[in-house]
């Protein structure tokens, strides 16, 4: 594992990165509070349009929303898959973040990665005011098997699949990424069983790792914050729910089988401490699997540090030096 600083960041990828020649608008990440974008409390539920769409062939660079991937109940869930323009390089999928009680699948950071040859879906999941842990990894794994299943309608390949989100998003992305094959994070959402929910990389950023460690390492303001989001999550702070808690950490999952795994984290961030990150990246460093974490000096939970041209230059960097061999064509 190696821990960079934001400027050893950019020497290390700057060699490959520089002839890249694409760039990106710069996106806004909102603080991850609990509460929907309007001020009013989330939803019970991610909500289904009118006309939610199933699955269909769709030129690349096209934006297919609203694809039903599994129903659950009578509430469908629905994914938006972003194509490049290009044959894709591989898929990654995005989990939004929202404290796990709030957020939409709109919320998409790593959208301008289309433009570096990657498919980019954004997936629901249900919130923890509608279902507790570990509904929403079933549900992410759903969409996994469900894209695996159905990506060559849609010219995606069998791999590599990404894994990535922010915040909440972020700690959902490391806890399926470092899963593959638990069966208690597998569940039975969704109809395509037979195959395969496993990623090959893993990209989270500020997202937690260890929900046995994370409230005695918060600020006030940190615990104003993830106390009921928790509650609501697992039913019970952590010390009340120790089994479960356990079983939400990234950090008791890892071992030697593990994808390539990606960090980034703001030293000036209030709300997710900076030793999440540390822990899931000394968990991998303790079986020499690789990662990197990426510090950002001055950053705080999300913003534009996170999605600027540069950062997205990182992340894709990382991905193709990880992911060469299942890039080749």
């Amino acid at each position: 594992m190696k821990r960079w600083s934001e400027r050893a960041a950019g020497l290390l990828l700057g060699a490959v990165l520089l002839g890249a020649g694409w760039s990106c608008a710069r996106s806004s990440v909102a603080p991850e509070t609990g509460v929907a974008s309007g001020g009013s409390p989330a939803s019970a539920g991610p909500a289904a349009p009118a006309s939610a769409v199933e699955a269909a062939p769709v030129a690349a660079g096209q934006v297919l929303r609203g694809v039903k991937f599994a129903e659950v109940g009578a509430a469908a869930l629905l994914l938006d898959l972003y194509l490049p323009g290009s044959k894709p390089a591989g898929v990654i999928v995005w989990v939004h973040g929202g404290a796990w009680r709030a957020g939409s699948r709109e919320s998409v950071d790593l959208v301008p990665l289309t433009a570096s040859g990657w498919a980019v879906a954004s997936v629901d999941y249900r919130l923890s005011p509608v279902a507790r842990f570990p509904a929403q990894v079933h549900d992410i794994k759903a969409a996994i098997r469900y894209l695996r299943a159905h990506g060559a309608d849609h010219g995606l390949p069998a791999a590599p699949f990404v894994i990535a989100g922010s915040s909440a998003g972020g700690h959902l992305a490391a806890l399926v990424g470092v899963s593959n094959g638990v069966a208690e994070l597998e569940g039975e959402v969704g109809g395509e069983r037979g195959a395969s929910s496993d990623v090959q990389g893993i990209v989270s950023l500020y997202g937690a790792s260890n929900l046995i460690s994370i409230l005695g390492q918060s600020t006030p303001h940190g615990l104003s914050v993830r106390v009921p989001a928790l509650e609501l999550l697992l039913g019970g702070r952590p010390e009340q729910q120790p089994e479960l808690a356990r079983l939400a950490s990234p950090v008791f999952h890892v071992d030697p089988s593990d994808p390539p795994l990606l960090l980034l984290h703001g030293d000036a961030d209030n709300q997710m401490p900076l030793a999440q990150s540390e822990e899931l990246a000394a968990a991998y460093e303790r079986l020499e699997l690789p990662a990197q974490l990426v510090v950002l000096e001055g950053a705080g939970h999300g913003g534009p540090a996170f999605t600027e041209p540069s950062r997205l230059e990182l992340i894709d960097g990382f991905l193709r030096a990880r992911l060469v061999a299942s890039l080749k064509p």
